[in-house]
C-alpha cells in the first residue's frame, strides 16, 4: 500500500471544502472495495477522506410516496431499519443479500453506488426503483448515474449523501450469485409503481447494470411471470468470464426476472 494521509472532517461541509482542493483525495464510506484495492497497489491515492462520522449521510425518512436513505447507512442497517422494512421491503430484502455479515456490517450504500460494481446489488435496485441520487451538490436520477463499468456521472469531490427511492406498488430482487463472493452472476430486480413498471439487471450486461424494456412493457400489460416467459435478452450484449458464459447470462436473466415478478405478487 502506497502511502496516503487521513482525513476525518465532521461535517458534510469540512469534506466537500478538502476534496475541492484535493481532487485526487478519495472518499472513503464502507472501504469494502477501495481498501483491499489499496492494499493491492492497483490504486493509489494521495488522502483518504473518511465520511463515516458526517451525521448528515445517516438519516432516514419514510414520507407518503418517497423513502429517503442516507448513503452512509451500512448494508445492515439499510436491511433492518423499521422505515426501509415498511416502505419498500425489496430493498431491505436485497441489503440483507449482499456479501457476507462482514461486508454487510461495514459496507455503504453511497460508497457501492459510487463503486458501482457490474455485480452489485445495489445498482440494480437503485435502477428498477427509478431512484434519484443526492449529492452536496445535485441530484442524479438512476437512468443517468450508471454509465458504464465502474463509472457514474458523479464528479471529482461530488459526495454521495442519500437516496431518494419512490414507494413501489409492490417490488421484488432475485438474484443467482456466486457460491463464493455472492456477488450476483444475474441479478434483477422488477418494480410496478404507478402506471409504470420497471426492470433492471445486474450482474450481466458489459456494460454495467440496465434496464429490459421490452420485459417493462409486457408487464406494463400484465405483471405475470407468464408475461415474460418468452422474452429474450441478446447474448452479444452480455458479458462472458470463467463464471458464465453470456449465453447462460441471458437464460437466467429470463428465469430470475419470472422469479422476481412471482416474489413481488407473493410479497415474499
Amino acid at each position: 500500500m502506497h502511502a496516503f494521509d487521513y482525513q476525518r472532517p465532521a461535517t458534510l461541509k469540512e469534506a466537500a471544502a478538502f476534496l475541492k482542493k484535493n481532487a485526487d483525495a478519495r472518499i472513503l464510506g464502507g472501504g469494502q472495495s477501495l481498501i483491499p484495492t489499496l492494499k493491492m497497489r492497483l490504486a493509489q491515492t494521495p488522502a483518504l477522506v473518511d465520511v463515516n462520522a458526517l451525521p448528515e449521510l445517516h438519516d432516514v425518512k419514510l414520507e407518503a410516496a418517497v423513502l429517503t436513505v442516507g448513503a452512509g447507512l451500512r448494508h445492515s442497517e439499510v436491511a433492518s431499519h423499521k422505515d426501509v422494512l415498511i416502505g419498500i421491503p425489496a430493498l431491505a430484502r436485497a441489503a440483507a443479500g449482499i456479501g457476507d455479515r462482514q461486508v454487510r456490517n461495514m459496507g455503504t450504500l453511497g460508497g457501492s453506488l459510487a463503486n458501482n460494481d457490474p455485480a452489485a446489488d445495489y445498482p440494480a435496485v437503485v435502477l428498477g426503483l427509478g431512484a434519484t441520487i443526492h449529492t452536496n451538490r445535485r441530484a442524479i436520477s438512476a437512468d443517468k448515474f450508471f454509465t458504464g463499468l465502474y463509472e457514474t456521472a458523479l464528479k471529482p469531490g461530488e459526495v454521495i449523501t442519500a437516496v431518494e427511492f419512490p414507494l413501489p406498488k409492490r417490488a421484488a430482487y432475485v438474484k443467482f450469485k456466486n457460491p463464493a463472493s455472492r456477488f450476483a452472476l444475474v441479478g434483477v430486480f422488477v418494480s410496478e409503481g404507478a402506471g409504470h413498471v420497471r426492470v433492471a439487471v445486474t450482474g450481466a450486461g458489459s456494460g454495467g447494470v440496465f434496464r429490459v424494456k421490452d420485459m417493462e412493457k409486457k408487464l406494463g400489460e400484465k405483471f405475470a411471470p407468464e408475461a415474460i416467459a418468452k422474452s429474450k435478452v441478446a447474448a452479444d450484449k452480455l458479458s462472458s468470464d470463467l463464471h458464465a458464459s453470456a449465453e447462460y447470462r441471458a437464460h437466467l436473466i429470463g428465469v430470475m426476472a419470472q422469479r422476481a415478478v412471482a416474489a413481488a405478487i407473493s410479497g415474499k
